[in-house]
């Protein structure tokens, strides 16, 4: 296993969070440098992804490197049954360092135990999406001008929702406030709310969303009802439009609120929010672009900072 993959942001220490985002920083001023020159990236999504695809592909290139992978599994070996062993395996003859999307939770773990390059885990079922948490984390600290002393609510699938579950994770370095709000059967998972009661992390649920929470928050971060992790459609049908945020429902709303989605969104977020100054998600989206750079370094263990100066 090597030591520098990002399996969980568990992994991540409060040190090494805010160097990161430090990082990140530094991207978003200086986008373009070569320092992955001579490296191979490998990108390999079991599950369609259109914005972490991308974003990490978009800054594979800014940084000069080269990619090699897939987007579609049915067009690979997997289709003619190769294992998921085999798979890491083989690409990890070609690259520096894969990035992996699966469906099944708990498999980028297993494919760091597989091999000695580095894996950046690009999320794994319903269980972690680590990127997408600390590009949540730098668009929360750049709205915000910190991280620690915040009031966030959480909207809609708490349940399948792996980008609300790192987020609890990342936070308990910051004394957050977390509201909880969903539907009974799309409510927050017992381990989380043990994590957090372990944790000393203040958190209400609510099946209500209602202006008293709205309007005394500082993030609201909305999430999809997730179609493909649901076994019964009828289910589905029945939650999935249970939540959605209208503009005019944040006229109380405190001036430093921002509206956050990981995408896509559906129904949750009405288009007539888009133009409100506290629509922050397309913003959010672009903020990924630099956190994966920042990402991708550490897991090469590239200092561009230092780099930079020299």
């Amino acid at each position: 296993m090597n030591p520098h993959s990002l399996v969980s942001i568990d992994d991540l220490s409060k040190d090494k969070i805010m160097q990161l985002l430090d990082r990140a920083k530094f991207f978003e001023e200086h986008p373009n440098h070569r320092f992955l020159a001579g490296k191979v990236v490998g990108t390999l999504f079991f599950e369609p992804s259109t914005r972490t695809r991308l974003s990490f592909e978009t800054a594979v290139n800014r940084l000069g490197g080269r990619i090699i992978g897939f987007s579609d599994p049915s067009a690979t070996s997997t289709s003619k049954g190769e294992s998921l062993k085999d798979t890491i395996k083989m690409v990890s003859n070609y690259v520096d360092l894969i990035i992996m999307r699966h469906y099944l939770e708990g498999a980028a773990r297993y494919a760091t135990e597989v091999t000695d390059v580095p894996v950046i885990n690009a999320g794994d079922g319903a269980n972690q999406h680590p990127s997408q948490t600390m590009l949540d984390l730098y668009s929360i600290y750049k709205t915000q001008g910190k991280l620690t002393d915040l009031t966030i609510t959480l909207v809609g699938d708490l349940k399948y929702g792996r980008t609300v579950h790192s987020l609890i994770m990342a936070m308990k370095y910051f004394n957050p406030t977390f509201r909880f709000v969903a539907c009974n059967e799309l409510r927050m998972p017992k381990e989380y709310l043990d994590f957090c009661d372990s944790q000393g992390i203040k958190y209400t649920e609510h099946t209500d969303f209602s202006a008293e929470v709205i309007d005394s928050s500082d993030i609201i971060y909305m999430t999809r009802v997730q179609r493909e992790r649901f076994t019964d459609l009828m289910e589905y049908e029945r939650v999935k439009d249970l939540y959605t945020l209208h503009n005019a429902m944040l006229d109380n709303s405190r001036d430093n609120l921002r509206i956050l989605h990981p995408l896509p969104r559906v129904n949750e977020i009405n288009v007539d929010v888009d133009d409100n100054p506290k629509a922050y998600y397309f913003e959010q989206a672009r903020n990924g672009l630099f956190m994966r750079q920042s990402l991708i370094c550490e897991a090469l263990q590239i200092d561009p900072q230092s780099d930079f100066a020299e």
